[in-house]
């Protein structure tokens, strides 16, 4: 048996069309052989909106990774409509579930579309040299950002391992159909390493110019901000101060008000989305995306606890009923991807997270600035000020404005907290301790059946 991100890097013999990216939205894919016909700019862009696509998936940012990061916290519970998301998916993935092997292998799909292009040289194409040079440069900052995606999911940072926080990682695959068919678990230090090491890159090759006004789209934008989340991760304050001062000093984005903030999540392209997932009523997920996930009677599996509500302040509008209401049965996501036709963009990045991130920078720095800077958000969400800027009050307002939004798990994990356990019936993980097996998803068996050199998480 094949190794399980090898047969789904060798069998992406992708055909994407010979479009250029005006004819093609980000989220369609098309007919390319990669084997023998990228001879242009329109090839490369087509590849790139292969990328994009595979971002899109159910099993990827379409609906599960988003949903995972919720469940396992305390923001969200599965009512186990339809039997998704309930124990062992509420904290871990079974090594017989599919969801491990699905998620697992989507991630790969996208750096198998991006190692594609990364592999082309611009100077012997055809077509614009600079659009080129950015179209790698996505691709760049693409497999950094599902590399990022799979150690935060598979690997052992926040699992206690011998006595100590587990080192293993995940492969960090940077070619495509390469060599090496059972690679390795990098450490969790070298996946960091290649992670920035990629955002430099891009950085390094993209014009500041190109597509920083069209979310839908990477930009040089994107990869500071993405710059700044990996490097909070990772606890690098520095680094996330300067990757968000870049973005903050651009002036090409804003907090929305309180007044805009309810209808932006209907709007794609928004003054505070700085990369975002392109849908449209035509190309969704439809009744397995996240609309479907968080609301409707088919489905509706993910619910938020109640105590939720106990964390916005009287008028803030991310605890009104446009936001956050009862269904008749449970407690709803309302406001955040809204339309009934699926057709509502999924924001990645949205520039109120690099605020955030940036207040938590200062912070830690000990910069007295950091005040004001958090209370940017709650003063444009007609909610009360802070008095004090403390790591507390910024992981506070991280859970109020990026609630639903896939974040939360991730804030806990990387501070060091128990999941906490508001509700223990409806809670089926049971609200595990910092440093469980639990806090890391299982390697999937396929992966391990094909792979000699793979090694199974803590526990499994």
């Amino acid at each position: 048996m094949k190794n399980t991100w090898y047969i789904l890097i060798v069998s992406l013999i992708l055909l994407f069309s010979a479009c250029t990216e005006d004819d093609l939205e980000p989220t369609l894919a098309s007919a390319k052989d990669v084997e023998t016909s990228i001879a242009s700019q329109e090839d490369m862009a087509g590849l790139i909106n292969g990328m994009y696509n595979r971002f899109t998936s159910s099993s990827y940012y379409g609906r599960d990774y988003i949903i995972y990061n919720e469940v396992r916290s305390d923001n969200c519970y599965s009512n186990g409509n339809s039997g998704r998301f309930v124990t062992p998916a509420a904290m871990t993935v079974g090594e017989s579930d599919s969801y491990a092997l699905n998620t697992w292998s989507r991630m790969y799909e996208v750096i198998a579309s991006a190692n594609i292009v990364i592999a082309l040289d611009p100077a012997e194409l055809e077509g614009d040299i600079d659009e080129m040079n950015y179209l790698v440069g996505a691709a760049y900052i693409g497999r950094a950002l599902a590399h990022f995606d799979l150690l935060k999911l598979y690997g052992q940072q926040f699992v206690t391992v011998g006595g100590a926080l587990g080192t293993a990682g995940i492969p960090y695959v940077t070619t495509y159909k390469g060599e090496e068919l059972s690679p390795t678990r990098n450490t969790v230090d070298e996946v960091y390493t290649f992670i920035m090491s990629d955002l430099d890159m891009a950085l390094s090759i993209m014009s500041e110019s190109l597509n920083a006004g069209d979310a839908q789209y990477l930009s040089t934008y994107a990869a500071q901000a993405l710059k700044a989340r990996v490097a909070a991760y990772f606890g690098d304050w520095s680094i996330v101060k300067s990757a968000a001062e870049v973005i903050i000093n651009s002036g090409n984005y804003s907090i929305l008000d309180a007044d805009t903030y309810v209808v932006s999540w209907a709007i794609d392209n928004s003054a505070n989305s700085i990369f975002e997932l392109a849908y449209s009523s035509t190309d969704n997920a439809s009744i397995n995306g996240l609309q479907n996930m968080y609301r409707g009677t088919s489905y509706g599996d993910v619910a938020a606890l109640e105590d939720i509500l106990s964390i916005f302040d009287e008028g803030d509008i991310r605890g009104s009923e446009a936001m956050i209401a009862n269904d008749g049965s449970y407690l709803r996501n309302i406001g955040k991807y809204p339309s009934a036709d699926y057709s509502d963009n999924i924001p990645l990045i949205r520039y109120e997270e690099i605020v955030l991130l940036y207040a938590e920078s200062l912070v830690e720095l000990g910069d007295a600035a950091a005040l004001d800077v958090l209370n940017q958000i709650p003063s444009n969400r007609s909610a009360a000020l802070y008095t004090e800027a403390t790591k507390a009050n910024v992981l506070l307002e991280r859970r109020k404005e990026l609630c639903f939004e896939g974040f939360r798990f991730n804030d806990l994990a990387r501070t060091g907290s128990d999941i906490p356990l508001v509700d223990a019936i409806r809670q089926t993980h049971g609200g595990p301790e910092f440093g469980s097996y639990n806090y890391a998803f299982a390697i999937p068996v396929s992966e391990l059946d094909a792979n000699s050199n793979m090694v199974q998480n803590k526990d499994y």
